[in-house]
């Protein structure tokens, strides 16, 4: 049960209601501080709609990040946003895998990008030897864009868990489909 309650459209001021044009209970919590919501609302957007990323690795590097986390929100809405963005079951299922260090049939650049996200969100950065693996197709603004997805994911689900936000009834099916590992002592 979040720790806030959930605002609605009529809780806030008429120039905040734009806020709730997608309802989901992340924002239906975050607007408790308007202008925080805005601006986050703007990297997330960007970060989906204005980066030149390419999509599936995008969604590939937040699920990493959602699954380390052990983010049930997180997890659940990107297994679905993925599927949009050309991420299949396998690419999941391979996900898991590579995250436990098993084998897979992942392609070099998805390799690299979820060694990305475990790096960045188990320490603090990439290691000199990812980023040099990510330079070998990614260029600059590309990388960037990498970088600030992954670090914009690890403080949405360290907002997600201190708020306690709840996963809608909808999402319930993906946590279903491919549930979290139980949480380890220690955190990632």
């Amino acid at each position: 049960m979040a720790r806030l309650r959930y605002l609605d459209r009529t809780d806030l001021a008429a120039d905040d209601q734009d806020l709730l044009k997608r309802p989901i209970a992340l924002h239906r919590l975050m607007v408790h501080s308007p202008g925080g919501a805005r601006a986050f609302g703007k990297l997330g957007t960007y970060i989906r709609y204005g980066s030149k990323l390419d999509p599936r690795l995008r969604e590939l590097a937040i699920l990493q990040v959602g699954w380390l986390a052990r983010s049930p929100y997180e997890w659940s809405h990107h297994v679905k946003i993925g599927y949009d963005f050309d991420v299949t079951d396998a690419d999941i299922v391979a996900l898991i895998d590579d995250t436990a260090g098993r084998a897979t049939r992942l392609d070099a650049p998805a390799k690299w990008v979820l060694r990305a996200a475990r790096e960045m969100t188990a320490g603090q950065a990439a290691s000199d030897e990812c980023f040099a693996g990510l330079r070998g197709f990614l260029d600059e603004e590309r990388v960037t864009d990498l970088v600030l997805t992954i670090a914009f994911y690890n403080a949405v689900v360290r907002f997600l868990a201190t708020m306690q936000v709840d996963v809608e009834p909808e999402y319930r099916p993906y946590l279903e489909k491919y549930p979290l590992p139980e949480a380890e002592k220690g955190g990632f």
